[in-house]
Formats: structure tokens, C-alpha cells, sequence
């Protein structure tokens, strides 16, 4: 049995993301140990606060598509519904937030191969540690060949 009761996934809603849930899996007791968490970053904080245009519609039809397919990652591992969270804020703390608010013992996050320092942690995983109050794992992803 696990030493991790509750494990909070951060999912980028990529095809990346059923390595993550896998890894997760291994590590829980079951699937209700798990919690599922995807962040949008509000559009005008991605694109600078001065943009020309209401983005709200954009900004519902992308949180709609995340939620679905969040949703879908779900039903694929038995995670129940109500332990899927998407949500629009800054990705880190609302990560960190949503492991407090739960009592999270585990946070899971990608990390995609780069270089420099991210060889290490991709941005996310490295701007989670520091604030979390539980673990972070950092799921290295292989960059897929084109061929694949």
C-alpha cells in the first residue's frame, strides 16, 4: 500500500497526460486517491492586459475543450468526476492551493526534456516546490520523435 493517500496530477491536457495519470496510479491505493487539476492562465495575463478585444468567449471555449478532456483522462484512469478541477489562475499557486485545500500529500507534474537548468524540473514542477507543502514529483516526458 502507498504511503500517499491523496495525489493531486497537474495535467497540461496534452497527449502527455496519460503518462502522468499512469505514474499516479502506480503510487495510489486506488483511484479515489486521486485528484486531477489542469490550469488555464487567463488569457490577458498570457497576453498582457492591454489587448484590444474581450476574450471571455475565447477564454469559455478553451476552458470547455480543457474540461472535456480532462474529463475524458478521468474516465480513462477511474478517477471520479468530482475529483477533476479545471481552473483559471496562475498554474503554480492554484496548484499549490488546490494540494492545501485538499490535503494533498503528492503533487505529479510533467517535465518535459529541455536544457539548462530544466534538464533539472520543467518550469512548472520548478516553480512548485518551492511553495508546496507536500511533495512534488516531476514526471520526466520524452520529447516523441516525429515519426511517432
Amino acid at each position: 500500500m502507498s504511503d500517499y493517500q491523496r495525489i493531486l496530477v497537474a495535467i497540461d491536457c496534452s497527449d502527455d497526460s496519460p503518462a502522468l495519470l499512469r505514474r499516479a496510479c502506480a503510487l495510489a491505493a486506488s483511484a479515489r486517491d486521486i485528484h486531477l487539476i489542469h490550469v488555464i492562465e487567463p488569457l490577458a495575463l498570457a497576453y498582457g492586459a492591454d489587448v484590444p478585444m474581450d476574450m471571455s468567449d475565447l477564454q469559455n471555449i478553451l476552458s470547455e475543450r480543457a474540461r472535456d478532456t480532462a474529463q475524458r483522462y478521468a474516465a480513462e484512469f477511474s478517477i471520479p468526476l468530482e475529483q477533476v478541477y479545471v481552473e483559471l489562475g496562475s498554474i503554480e499557486k492554484t496548484i499549490q492551493d488546490k494540494a492545501d485545500k485538499l490535503g494533498a500529500d503528492l503533487i505529479v507534474v510533467g517535465s518535459h526534456t529541455r536544457s539548462g537548468l530544466a534538464i533539472l524540473l520543467g518550469s512548472t514542477a520548478r516553480g512548485l516546490v518551492p511553495g508546496a507543502h507536500c511533495d512534488v514529483l516531476a514526471v520526466k516526458i520524452e520529447k516523441r520523435k516525429k515519426d511517432d
